[in-house]
Parts: structure tokens; C-alpha cells; sequence
């Protein structure tokens, strides 16, 4: 209790100190939380954007697909697979795609691009493609010669809302087939490859003209939970049994994963850059704050006061110290955090073009929002750190005073 007593009297009788001190140590832990949140939220952000674009979290295909794709290996029940994996516990919305390519033909040109037939309503709640509309409608279950194109594709045919092209393809039987399409809706999702060159028609149309029936080349689905990915996707296998392949986005993705995987690693030495820098300041102040109090540690042990007691006074204080400022700059950290996790941070216009210029380059998302990610028990496990940072950054100049005799102390310039 006296040491208590001794180490709040030396705060107030040292004020200056004491407020440098604390708001040194609450605006380090302040933005040590707030960056990690940045770099953790935008780099989620981004894997997101660019699986919830269209591929998909969790994808079912025929096993030889991939290797080969052609219309003998694709699904060929796809209503019994969409069955099967209703029954599959932590799977939310199941939609099926074919994924064809035909020739799009106008009076001017014609340009080879993606023809994919999708289930409008179910797609509309696995991928953006709804939310990417920036011209005219989105498709409907009801509708039949709509079609629903990239910007960029538009472009290049030179049509708009209402405007009437061709296509050619070859059916899922291996037939011919054509048809007149009407452009319903535009869609821009800022994946310029994928703008550039995909038109999306309705299911029921596409079973019609190409013959398609009861059958996908993609069955597509999305966790209740993103976290529990890896145990759906071997219930999901398990329920779908051997002749499919389930993949979720980590391997249909992997790429990518890899990217952010980097990305994340250089990330945490810009943190642990930074983390040192915060270190030494703390460190450098704290060293010259003890050190200046040398001749009055001196006093104290000449009447009396044991080395430990010393110890355990400035540790006192820097306990005090630290326990408000971890507090106060984590509470600081953390609303910051919330806050731009719901309201993320928007890029000028000008950084917009960049960013799709970037997104162009690596066929990225160009996203030009960037949001923090708000995790309580993250947050703490950073209070602690930087109040273990607090305490470590005086036990070295503690224990050099210490070796200084009374009288050696006192004398000390």
C-alpha cells in the first residue's frame, strides 16, 4: 500500500511527465489496433470481393471437368445434386450454372465470348452479378431471349438497353444453336476480364435452345458460416458422393489466396516494423524519464527504501500508467475500428481510376473502399501487448539504477 501511496504522489507531483508519458502510450496503442484493423479488414475485403463477384464460395462439379472440359463431363442430374446437398447441414442458397461460349453477332462485328445460363433469384444471392447492374434490368426466372452483358462486352458490340444481337453455339448435345437475344441489363463488376467478355441468360431460356436440361457444368452454393468452409466442403463431398468434385474458393481461387497470403506476410512486418519503432520511443522515453530521477531514487534508498521497493514503485507507476493509456487508446483503437468497419473508407475520384487501371492490369477487383475489421478478442490481445510493452520498457533502466550505490545516486549529474 505505502508503495502505491509513494508511486500516485509521484504521478501528481509530475505532471508533465506523467500526461507526456500517457498520451505517448495511447496514441502507439491507438493506432498499433486501428492499423492491424486497416490491413486485416481491406485484405478480407478484397478476397471477398473478388469470390463473391461470381465464382462462388463453394462450387460442385463433374470430377473430369476441369481437366476436360466438354459437354461429356459435365452434371447430369443437377436436380438430384441440388437434392442431395439441401440436406447438407451449414450450405445456404443452391443455385446451377451452365457455362457455354458462343458468338455474338451484331450488323457491325461479332466478338466470341462467355454464355452462361444462370437461375436468376438463387444466383442473385451467391454472386454480385444483381448487385453489379448499372444499366437497364436485371433477368428473371420468366424471362426468355434476355440477355444480361458486361459493360465492356457492350462496348465492343456497340449495343445498349433494348438492343438486339445474335448468338451461335453448340448445344449441351452437341447440336447447333441460335438464337435473336435482347440486352435487358448492363452489368459492371470491376473485374474488367469478366466484364469484358460474359453474357448471362435465364435458365429455362438456355435449356430450351441448347438443349440443357436437368443439366449444369457448375452447381454453386455458399456457407451459412465462411469460417466453417473446410467442414462443409467434405459434408458437401460426402453427401455428392465420388463421380463430383467439391472445391470451395480456396482451392478454386488459389491463386489469389496465395496473393493475399503474401500480402498478409508483408503486411505483418510493416506491424512488426512499426511495432519495434512504437518499442524504442516508448523504451528512449522511458529511459531518460528514470534516469532523471537518479539523485531522488538516491534520497530514498538513503533512508532506507530497499532496491525491490524502488522496483516495485516505478513498476507501480508504470503500471497506472499504462493501464490508462491501453485503455484509453484501445477504446480509441476499437471505435475507430467499428466505426470504419460499417463505413468504410472511400477512395477520391481519382484514386477510382487508378484502381481500375489496377484492377485492368491484374484482373483483380478494383475495389476503392477499404474497411476495418472490428475483433473484440484481437483488439484485447493488442491491449495486452502493449501493455507488456509498457512494463518491459523500464525494468532495463530500473535495473541500472539499482546499481547505483546511495551515495553515488545522490551524487549523480
Amino acid at each position: 500500500m505505502i508503495l502505491l501511496k509513494m508511486a500516485l504522489r509521484e504521478l501528481i507531483t509530475y505532471k508533465k511527465r506523467s500526461v507526456v508519458t500517457l498520451l505517448l502510450s495511447t496514441f502507439a496503442t491507438a493506432l498499433f489496433i486501428f492499423v492491424d484493423a486497416l490491413h486485416n479488414g481491406s485484405h478480407d475485403q478484397l478476397v471477398r470481393s473478388s469470390v463473391e463477384v461470381y465464382p462462388g464460395y463453394l462450387q460442385v462439379t463433374n470430377r473430369a471437368f476441369e481437366d476436360n472440359p466438354n459437354f461429356d463431363n459435365l452434371i447430369f442430374d443437377a436436380d438430384k445434386v441440388k437434392q442431395e446437398l439441401s440436406g447438407v447441414n451449414g450450405l445456404g442458397v443452391i443455385t446451377e450454372r451452365f457455362e457455354s461460349y458462343a458468338l455474338y453477332s451484331t450488323d457491325e462485328q461479332s466478338i466470341g465470348g462467355m454464355f452462361t445460363a444462370i437461375e436468376p433469384e438463387n444466383e442473385a444471392e451467391v454472386s454480385r452479378l444483381k448487385r453489379s447492374l448499372v444499366a437497364g434490368e436485371y433477368l428473371s426466372s420468366e424471362d426468355t431471349n434476355a440477355l444480361y452483358l458486361g459493360v465492356e462486352l457492350a462496348k465492343r458490340l456497340g449495343v445498349g438497353i433494348g438492343d438486339t444481337l445474335s448468338f451461335i453455339s453448340t448445344g449441351a448435345d452437341y447440336s447447333f444453336a441460335a438464337d435473336n437475344l435482347v440486352v435487358k441489363g448492363l452489368f459492371k463488376t470491376k473485374l474488367y476480364e469478366f466484364d469484358n467478355g460474359a453474357g448471362f441468360v435465364n435458365k429455362k431460356y438456355f435449356d430450351e435452345v441448347m438443349h440443357s436440361g436437368n443439366i449444369a457444368t457448375h452447381i454453386i452454393a455458399n456457407p451459412d458460416d465462411i469460417a466453417q468452409i473446410d467442414a462443409v466442403t467434405v459434408y458437401a463431398q460426402n453427401a455428392v458422393g465420388n463421380t463430383l468434385e467439391v472445391k470451395n474458393y480456396k482451392t478454386t481461387m488459389e491463386d489469389l489466396i496465395l496473393a493475399m497470403d503474401i500480402d498478409a506476410i508483408f503486411g505483418y512486418i510493416t506491424l512488426g516494423i512499426f511495432f519495434i519503432v512504437i518499442f524504442f520511443v516508448i523504451g528512449i522515453f522511458a529511459f531518460l524519464s528514470v534516469y532523471g530521477r537518479i539523485r531522488q531514487i538516491g534520497i530514498l534508498r538513503a533512508i532506507g527504501t530497499t532496491p525491490a521497493q524502488v522496483m516495485g514503485m516505478l513498476l507501480i507507476e508504470t503500471l497506472i500508467l499504462g493501464v490508462l493509456s491501453v485503455g484509453i487508446g484501445g477504446g480509441a483503437g476499437g471505435y475507430a475500428s467499428s466505426y470504419y468497419e460499417k463505413h468504410p473508407i472511400e477512395l477520391t475520384s481519382l484514386a477510382d481510376v487508378d484502381a481500375e487501371e489496377y484492377g485492368k492490369q491484374y484482373n483483380i477487383v478494383a475495389e476503392t473502399n477499404f474497411p476495418a475489421e472490428y475483433n473484440p478478442s484481437r483488439i484485447m490481445a493488442e491491449m495486452l501487448i502493449m501493455m507488456l510493452l509498457n512494463l518491459l520498457t523500464v525494468i532495463y533502466p530500473i535495473a541500472m539504477i539499482n546499481r547505483f550505490t546511495p551515495t553515488e545516486a545522490i551524487r549523480y549529474v
